[in-house]
């Protein structure tokens, strides 16, 4: 197991080539998840939104150089003023494994039974036009061990969720609270609401056959989110053959509804929001160190998982065969602090969680716990499972617009762990607030040149010694990319 282990930190340590990916779709699209044959795979892509030309698109490959790369002025401007930029990797992978999407999709009622949908009053009409309303979108995708999840994940994801609210269309938009069963068939055309039932429970009724949980429309979008990336991570298992995917993704997701935000995050990378110089967090990283309970609890529950060559149980570091039957510091699923135990023989296998910081691994083998793809990814040398462990749920954070007044210097920061692993949040926050004093509140260009900044500032500058920020310690060598949304909106930045 020792040298399985070691195999595998090294191969990590190496690096993976890329897999095949997909060019995005250029325009947006709505409607079911299901809808329309992939394109064939290519060698490499980028994001559809940046318009790259071959040559600007050979620069963008070039690991010597990494040209950062942002959408040009006279080409297509993404939605509120966004700016974006991004750079490849200085060597770690064959190409940039990460993906974006940025998108405004029109989500369209599910049609109903008797073309009608009466509210509570039993007087909502419908006419026969179109009904819906539009969602803003971004998204970052990191790939790693190959770029095929990304890619598809940038081009569905989006269609996932709208077809996730297409059920929504009318209880969003009507105040009353949401109905618990949805109607059905012809004869079932009313709504059944959370308040329908106000009357005096019968005594001789059970009471909690009566009693409801109020449901807020909130929560009805973010059911909507996770359920969105469970039917994405679906879809690759379904197609990873014949499309090629290989490897898995982290995925970051903010979505803009009705004045708010909805911020998703599977993986590690993150966003913030920078509110008049406070800096919010939107998202919080999964790894083994942070979801260690998590892991420990499954480990606990299915034993049978970890395949007899891992313990679900914590050390400080690994056991030796001669201290059998001393007393070492261990911490299991139920444990935040740490105890002594007297050491057992399966005590002796290696760790499930091992490592600390970046450098933690589950199972010796991965560094996120959340994210999409990795079906087949399994224990170097051997054939346990990783994918068990790993949630393709995200965390959902809401961040409601309309709350505060927002200024052109507000946004939100969504970036790669490219960005996170080299800058923190205060940093982030200095250059944005640096770059931003320097342009005219007005100018359509000034959020693009806070994410070249922020991007630039994470690479650092090639030394002879590699890559170097401002303080000579090592820049990122990762794939980085970020966007920069501004918090004024549609009604400001149009």
């Amino acid at each position: 197991m020792l040298l399985r282990v070691r195999a595998a930190v090294a191969q990590l340590a190496a690096g993976l080539g890329a897999g095949a990916g997909a060019q995005p779709p250029a325009e947006p699209r709505g409607g079911g998840a299901g809808s329309g044959a992939s394109p064939p795979a290519a060698a490499f892509c980028r994001p559809a939104f940046l318009q790259l030309t071959p040559e600007e698109l050979r620069r963008a490959d070039d690991h010597t150089g990494r040209a950062v790369q942002s959408p040009r002025d006279g080409r297509r401007r993404l939605p509120w003023r966004t700016g974006y930029a991004e750079v490849i990797n200085a060597g770690k992978s064959q190409h940039n494994e990460d993906q974006a999407c940025c998108e405004v999709v029109f989500v369209e009622r599910r049609p109903s039974p008797r073309g009608r949908l009466m509210s509570r009053e039993g007087c909502g009409e419908l006419d026969g036009g179109r009904k819906g309303f539009y969602f803003h979108y971004w998204a970052l995708f990191d790939g790693h061990a190959g770029s095929g999840a990304a890619v598809m994940a940038s081009e569905k994801l989006h269609v996932h969720i709208c077809e996730q609210l297409r059920d929504l269309v009318d209880i969003l938009q009507d105040p009353s609270p949401p109905p618990i069963c949805l109607p059905h068939g012809p004869g079932d055309p009313t709504r059944v609401s959370v308040a329908e039932d106000d009357g005096e429970v019968p005594n001789d009724a059970v009471p909690r056959f009566h009693l409801e949980k109020a449901v807020s429309h909130e929560s009805l979008v973010i059911g909507a989110i996770e359920n969105a990336f469970k039917h994405m991570d679906d879809q690759i298992e379904r197609e990873r053959g014949a499309q090629h995917l290989a490897g898995g993704c982290c995925a970051l997701a903010a979505i803009y509804l009705m004045g708010k935000f909805y911020v998703a995050n599977a993986g590690d990378s993150r966003a913030i929001i920078i509110r008049n110089g406070e800096i919010i967090p939107m998202s919080r990283e999964f790894t083994p160190e942070t979801e260690r309970q998590r892991l420990q609890f499954l480990a606990l529950l299915r034993p049978e998982l970890l395949g007899k060559e891992f313990t679900h149980l914590e050390f400080p570091r690994r056991i030796q065969p001669k201290e059998l039957g001393k007393k070492m510091l261990y911490r299991d699923q139920n444990m935040n602090g740490w105890a002594y135990k007297k050491i057992e023989e399966d005590d002796l296998k290696f760790p499930l969680i091992y490592g600390e910081g970046k450098k933690a691994r589950m199972m010796a083998t991965i560094g996120v716990t959340r994210g999409l793809g990795d079906h087949d990814l399994k224990v170097f040398s051997s054939n346990i499972h990783i994918k068990p462990f790993l949630s393709c749920f995200p965390e959902v954070r809401v961040y409601d617009l309309t709350q505060y007044e927002h200024c052109p210097d507000d946004v939100l920061v969504l970036g790669t762990d490219g960005l996170w692993d080299v800058t923190n949040d205060k940093e982030v926050a200095g250059v944005v607030m640096e770059v931003l004093t320097s342009y005219e509140p007005n100018d359509p260009c000034r959020y693009t040149m806070v994410a070249q900044e922020l991007v630039v500032r994470s690479r650092g500058v090639l030394k002879e010694r590699g890559w170097r920020l401002a303080n000579d310690k090592l820049g990122s060598g990762d794939d980085i990319s970020v966007f920069v949304i501004p918090l004024g909106g549609p009604g400001n930045y149009t």
